[in-house]
């Protein structure tokens, strides 16, 4: 019996001809444990996508960043990773707690490469290891149902340029996301981000947005 395929795969796989071909993939490249090369894979990565559901049962895909090394493989069934400050919609961490199950994407550029992770997850305030992620507020850790390799045949090939400024780190202050310096957020952030908001100078939402359009590291 198949871990990954229902009716509506089936269909579409005898449609054209690939149930065979969906079976042998599943056969060689499905696992349930991470390996040692899987996890050497995902630790070295700086970034992966997420994809949660909502209380509508809506899909949505989340990009996670931060430094490399910010997701962690515990052990053969378990990751973990850290939560960041972000628009404070709290969309994924939300969904988690509604709906355990995710995916994970991790992949590469440079060396095309990519791993799909099918998992259980669950997300604390008050795990051990989040003291071990400065600038985090949770932590989440997946239990793994499923992970497999794909091919790296449509991934092209990008180089990094350089880190986001906004990835923390223990020796120095993160900076303030950008948009928290625009006029028409003033009244709903924090009095602390609203301070640091002033003293740095609060801009009209055109001129951040200008910024997102140019690529300014400070947007």
């Amino acid at each position: 019996m198949s871990r990954l395929f229902g009716d509506q795969h089936r269909e579409l796989q005898d449609d054209f001809g690939t149930r065979q071909l969906a079976d042998r993939i599943e056969e060689i490249a499905c696992v349930t444990e991470f390996s040692d090369e899987a996890k050497g894979f995902i630790e070295s990565q700086d970034m992966f996508f997420l994809a949660t559901t909502d209380h509508n049962g809506r899909p949505t895909v989340s990009y996670k960043g931060g430094g490399v090394g910010f997701v962690r493989v515990l052990n053969e069934k378990t990751l973990v990773f850290p939560n960041y400050d972000g628009n404070g919609m709290y969309m994924s961490m939300g969904n988690i707690d509604l709906n355990h199950e995710v995916g994970m994407l991790f992949i590469s550029f440079e060396k095309p490469h990519r791993i799909r992770v099918q998992g259980t997850a669950t997300v604390s305030r008050d795990d051990a290891l989040l003291a071990e992620y400065p600038g985090a507020d949770m932590l989440v850790r997946v239990t793994l149902s499923e992970m497999w390799q794909n091919c790296p045949r449509y991934i092209h090939r990008y180089q990094r340029a350089e880190s986001s400024r906004y990835v923390p780190k223990t020796e120095c202050e993160t900076p303030m996301a950008g948009w928290k310096h625009i006029d028409i957020v003033q009244d709903v952030i924090t009095a602390e981000e609203k301070k640091k908001a002033q003293e740095a100078g609060i801009i009209p939402a055109e001129e951040w947005m200008e910024k997102v359009k140019t690529g300014d590291p400070t947007a």
